[in-house]
């Protein structure tokens, strides 16, 4: 992590260079793309559990992980005073699983221990300030040993005649190939290479609306709704399910599934220096699940450089109709799992942010003008516990 943190910083500090001259004329609308913010996130998260999903629902869920993005956004005006901006994102995660290690049960430190997932995505946008209008569309893509996806989007935006409120529309495909990598007990006996595993296709379809609203000069608020459809594989091949009877199956689930949630934003500035930023959502889906999401966190400014934000959210949800225990579920049931994410469960996640904007930059670099550290603790009612810390750098 070190590694790539550094050399992360070694990539900003050129792009400072090369792109001062065009940052301080900040009054100056360019013609041409020039550089306007670059974001780097580094993360590290740790896990442990007893409930993992690669073992039927029992044994480690210890888990380690960690995440580097670099995010770039270019701007520039064309002859008819429109803004262009070209957003590019480029993200590493590396992790190391105890469970993913037993789909082969004989094995320690197997193939399957750990792995790397490369996540680049890039977006163009054009937005109309005079007419209130922004159009746009993107292209992402994920991989890693056994999964890769490609995902495009289209954004259409439309801003009220006072620019007080704004309506968004968007839509989303990702085309995803699964690697059936089964327990290593159930694969078939071939006599072919072992890593060369058939694939097969899982598809997301999306679509989404919000509204935002400037109220006053103390509160906004936002409203979210979503419809998303899912066809193909929808189950994850490695993951065991006991019977009754002792015999071991893979994870079997419908191969589509409807979702919709809808949530609701509010911020209220306090004053000067405090935040109060207000947040829920509702999720349902047609395997029976049903979750509600509370989100409270409250920037406050102790100096003109320094913040602290601190949060909180609550989590709760039901179990979708295929979920069973160890050993409890049998052959009669056509689809079952094990996976305790789609159980019922209560979850809490307490942390807190802190934010520096020094004014002579982070590090005494005038362009780094913001660093912020984030810590969060997550728990389960079901024993699982998790943390995670991550440091933002914004040059802007």
């Amino acid at each position: 992590m070190k590694r790539i943190f550094l050399s992360a910083l070694g990539i900003l500090s050129l792009i400072q260079l090369h792109a001062q001259s065009a940052s301080d004329s900040s009054g100056y609308k360019s013609k041409k793309l020039t550089l306007d913010e670059v974001n780097l996130v580094s993360s590290y998260y740790n896990q442990t559990g007893n409930n993992a999903a690669v073992t039927g629902g029992i044994g480690s869920e210890k888990l380690n992980d960690i995440s580097n993005i670099i995010d770039v956004k270019f701007i520039r005006y064309d002859k008819k005073n429109r803004r262009h901006i070209l957003d590019a994102a480029l993200g590493i995660d590396h992790y190391t699983s105890a469970s993913s290690d037993l789909i082969d049960l004989k094995a320690n430190s197997s193939a399957s221990h750990a792995d790397t997932r490369i996540y680049p995505d890039i977006s163009y946008s054009v937005e109309n300030e005079t007419k209130g209008t922004t159009i746009g569309a993107g292209l992402s893509a994920s991989s890693e040993f056994d999964y890769k996806s490609f995902g495009g989007n289209i954004t259409v935006a439309k801003k009220t005649n006072d620019k007080n409120g704004e309506f968004t529309a968007k839509v989303q495909v990702y085309l995803d190939k699964v690697s059936l990598v089964l327990p290593v007990e159930l694969r078939p006996v071939t006599s072919g290479r072992e890593n060369n595993y058939p694939t097969t296709a899982r598809n997301t379809y999306a679509a989404s609306l919000s509204y935002s609203q400037i109220i006053n000069q103390n509160l906004q608020v936002a409203f979210f709704a979503d419809f998303i459809q899912q066809q193909g594989y929808l189950s994850l091949p490695f993951h065991r399910v006991y019977f009754k009877d002792g015999s071991v199956h893979q994870e079997n689930l419908p191969n589509t599934r409807s979702k919709l949630p809808l949530a609701v934003r509010a911020n209220y500035f306090l004053g000067d220096n405090i935040i109060l930023k207000a947040y829920y959502r509702f999720y349902t889906d047609n395997w029976g699940l049903t979750a509600h999401t509370a989100n409270i966190e409250m920037p406050v400014k102790i100096t003109p450089f320094f913040s602290v934000s601190p949060f909180y959210r609550f989590y709760t949800q039901t179990a979708i109709k295929y979920f069973g225990k160890y050993q409890t579920q049998s052959a009669t049931n056509v689809y079952h799992s094990s996976n305790y994410d789609l159980s019922a469960f209560n979850s809490n996640f307490l942390g807190a942010g802190f934010k520096f904007n020094p004014l002579k930059g982070v590090f005494g670099l005038k362009h780094f003008n913001s660093l912020e550290i984030r810590y969060g603790h997550y728990a389960k009612n079901n024993q699982m516990n998790a943390n995670i810390i991550s440091l933002n750098i914004k040059y802007k």
